[in-house]
């Protein structure tokens, strides 16, 4: 990740990345032309609570998702996901596994009826 953006992120404090996330969602808002009114009552928090979380202030996870959720902005979570990686050795094994033992059909399931008159 020698992403200029990250760089950037890692080398600021917590603090100042909490104010990036209030400046960002503030700026989100702003361009949707909605009040801090509107999306505190869509996302079922109060007016002060975004405002804080809009100066950096103070916030939770789950605030934080709220107000992604109003402003339809989710999608930058995104890169929280885990994705869990198989080496390509593991993966070209389990591709080429051969079987090392078959079991006989039991005698009922070898009989000549037809599979399909079962239908």
């Amino acid at each position: 990740m020698t992403d200029k953006s990250y760089i950037n992120l890692v080398s600021q404090s917590d603090e100042a990345i909490e104010k990036q996330i209030g400046r960002y969602l503030r700026k989100t808002r702003q361009d949707q032309r909605k009040t801090q009114a509107q999306v505190a009552k869509s996302a079922d928090i109060s007016r002060s609570t975004l405002s804080l979380l809009e100066r950096g202030s103070s916030g939770n996870l789950t605030t934080l998702i709220k107000v992604l959720r109003v402003l339809g902005r989710l999608e930058v979570l995104s890169a929280l996901q885990y994705q869990q990686t198989i080496s390509p050795m593991v993966l070209a094994q389990a591709q080429h596994r051969e079987v090392s033992r078959v079991r006989p059909m039991s005698t009922e399931k070898q009989s000549t009826e037809d599979p399909i008159s079962r239908w």
